[in-house]
């Protein structure tokens, strides 16, 4: 179980010209471990954040929090998988339930730890769980990260409701993923995008309104009018500090707003009149537990569901990839194959 196996650096500090590429052994499972034969990873904005050295690792760290694959071996204890099994792995390995008891990255692969830009890796068995049924390993890989923070957003933090309507920013994995988790539930959307192919393409996956913010500045006010003044219930907050003062406005009175991304900076100037007015709920969040992933995954499994998949990047492009995600030319997930 010692073979060699290609593997990924990004040397401390980060950057791209600072990724290598080397090898990495996983040990034979212990007890409750197993070896996992990683397949496909997908591409998130914290891994971009790692790997471009926006918050480079302090020693070389195999990069990616994303990884799904087929179990190889299990080790004594470990009833839940078998060899053969396709697994996804888990955004923080230690949280298995219940609420959030890690506030930073010190566990998360990729990052605290090293994560999926390898071949094989040896992990507790809790650190996976199994992937949908009929997925491809790289699909399986979008769920990871994008795929259980919209599920989180909607399902958990948000009670998502049949009937409510939810507002998603732009065309990235995390809201591709509340859209269709949304239409999945059957609420109404009103999603919004730069640019009006891509809002066409977001029309294709059952957007019932869109929105080009870059016509149109003042895109809160428009949400508020397109629901009858009443404003949206849910907001995927993805933007950051330059669209939040719009997402307050689009949200309706005692309105949920996901605080996901950071895209536009950290620092935001909150009007605070607003917040408490309007009696706003924004709720911040960086993914979620072990237990949300398995109700995720037996709702994709129930619904159909099928993440979108930009493009593929074989291991040995991932700088490319990094590269193509940065130009922000994709439209829902990029995936590494292995």
């Amino acid at each position: 179980m010692t073979m060699t196996n290609k593997a990924v650096y990004v040397q401390p500090g980060g950057g791209f010209d600072r990724v290598t590429f080397g090898s990495s052994d996983p040990s034979p499972p212990k007890a409750n471990e197993m070896t996992v034969r990683i397949r496909a990873s997908s591409l998130n904005y914290h891994d971009y954040a790692v790997v471009s050295g926006m918050w480079g690792p302090k020693v070389p760290r195999i990069p990616m929090s994303d990884g799904a694959g087929e179990v190889v071996a299990v080790g004594e204890g470990v009833t839940e998988f078998a060899p053969g099994d396709h697994v996804v792995s888990t955004f923080f390995p230690t949280w298995l339930d219940g609420e959030s008891e890690i506030g930073d990255f010190h566990t998360v692969p990729g990052d605290g730890i090293d994560g999926y830009a390898r071949e094989q890796v040896t992990m507790p068995a809790t650190a996976f769980t199994r992937a949908p049924k009929g997925y491809s390993h790289a699909e399986a890989a979008t769920l990871t990260c994008a795929g259980l923070t919209a599920w989180r957003a909607l399902m958990v933090d948000g009670g998502l409701k049949p009937g409510e309507t939810v507002l998603v920013q732009g065309t990235g994995g995390v809201s591709v993923f509340a859209l269709q988790f949304a239409k999945a539930a059957g609420a109404t959307v009103v999603a919004t995008s730069s640019s009006d192919e891509k809002l066409d393409r977001l029309k294709g996956l059952g957007a019932d309104y869109l929105i080009n913010y870059r016509k149109d500045e003042n895109w809160g006010e428009s949400a508020r009018r397109l629901t009858g003044g009443r404003g949206v219930d849910h907001v995927i907050e993805v933007g950051g500090p330059s669209s939040l003062a719009q997402s307050l406005v689009a949200a309706r009175l005692a309105g949920h707003i996901a605080v996901i991304g950071i895209l536009s900076g950290v620092t935001a100037t909150l009007p605070l009149h607003t917040v408490l007015t309007r009696q706003l709920r924004l709720q911040g969040l960086v993914v979620g537990n072990r237990r949300w992933q398995m109700d995720m995954i037996r709702a994709i499994e129930a619904t159909g569901l099928r993440p979108v998949i930009d493009r593929h990047f074989p291991l040995e492009q991932i700088v490319e990839a990094f590269r193509y995600q940065e130009s922000k030319r994709h439209f829902g997930k990029i995936c590494l194959d292995i």
